[in-house]
């Protein structure tokens, strides 16, 4: 099945998508949940289903999810009425939240932050030293959708005076935080974006995923804190199971097992309530990418 590439998905969907106000509230008998793609497809789904279980326990409800093979495609489930709830980055919330009608419900939290970083990456010895030496360079992007990696990155490298559309060699969508920092450590490109849960390097995904041989890897930048991901509702679900929904998510946090699967699941430990405007930053980064929701 042809499909648009992504780049051009993300700006048919920012430019064109408009969302219909429901003309009724829904109350599904199935819970439809969405994830986004932060690794390969597969190892989200078989992460999210001990998460699945127990907001079915919870909610007493079945829960079916469904994992897109994208960013944008979690945003185009929810526009088409095939979801109900979704874990969004948060590029893809405000997305979602333009086109879809999705709204914001929860935020999630780690080690008591509700922030992140992106970051770019290169090899150990690598002669890039500064932002301003990827000119020319081979380099991975996570997918145009993701905020760490793929718009945030864009915005550090536009302040180190360099056009990420002209002034990289080739361009790769790697689709996951693992293929892209794998691409790095291989060899297949010279520098790579990613996220980061500081900036000291202490708890940076690459030594998640290559355990001892993470020394091979340099972080080079760090982006302004980004406001972390998301859990989003449709337009049209019922408040009273929007409210059930809420509070589930939460007390999913609370619990030892809960924390221990979220964190399995997407580096996430617990959520927080969150309103629009706590993504009012995301809503900036697009706009100097070229992007804009307005």
């Amino acid at each position: 099945m042809s499909r648009l590439p992504m780049h051009l998905a993300i700006v048919a969907l920012v430019a064109f998508g408009t969302a219909t106000a429901p003309a009724e509230a829904a109350r599904p008998k199935t819970l439809r949940i969405g994830f986004a793609p932060f690794e390969n497809q597969a190892e989200v789904m078989k992460k999210a289903q001990p998460v699945v279980r127990a907001l079915s326990k919870m909610l007493g409800m079945p829960v079916q999810p469904f994992v897109a093979g994208d960013y944008p495609g979690v945003v185009e489930a929810m526009k088409g009425g095939k979801l109900d709830v979704a874990f969004y980055s948060p590029a893809a919330m405000v997305m979602a939240e333009r086109v879809a009608g999705a709204r914001v419900i929860l935020k999630s939290m780690y080690k008591g932050r509700a922030v992140y970083y992106a970051s770019i990456i290169t090899r150990q010895d690598s002669p890039i030293r500064k932002l301003s030496d990827l000119k020319g360079k081979t380099f991975a992007f996570v997918d145009p959708g993701s905020t760490s990696g793929g718009v945030y990155p864009k915005v550090m490298m536009m302040k180190a005076g360099l056009n990420p559309n002209r002034d990289l060699s080739r361009v790769i969508n790697a689709g996951g935080h693992d293929a892209a920092i794998l691409a790095v450590y291989n060899r297949k490109v010279d520098a790579a974006a990613t996220f980061a849960n500081d900036t000291r390097g202490d708890d940076v995904p690459w030594k998640h995923i290559l355990k001892g041989d993470a020394r091979f890897i340099r972080a080079l930048a760090y982006s302004a804190p980004i406001p972390n991901g998301a859990v989003a509702v449709s337009a049209s679900l019922d408040a009273a199971l929007t409210a059930r929904v809420r509070q589930a998510f939460l007390d999913l946090g609370r619990t030892a097992d809960g924390r221990k699967e979220l964190s399995k699941m997407y580096m996430i430990e617990s959520f927080a309530p969150a309103v629009a405007s706590d993504y009012d930053p995301v809503r900036e980064a697009f706009t100097m990418v070229g992007l804009s929701l307005k």
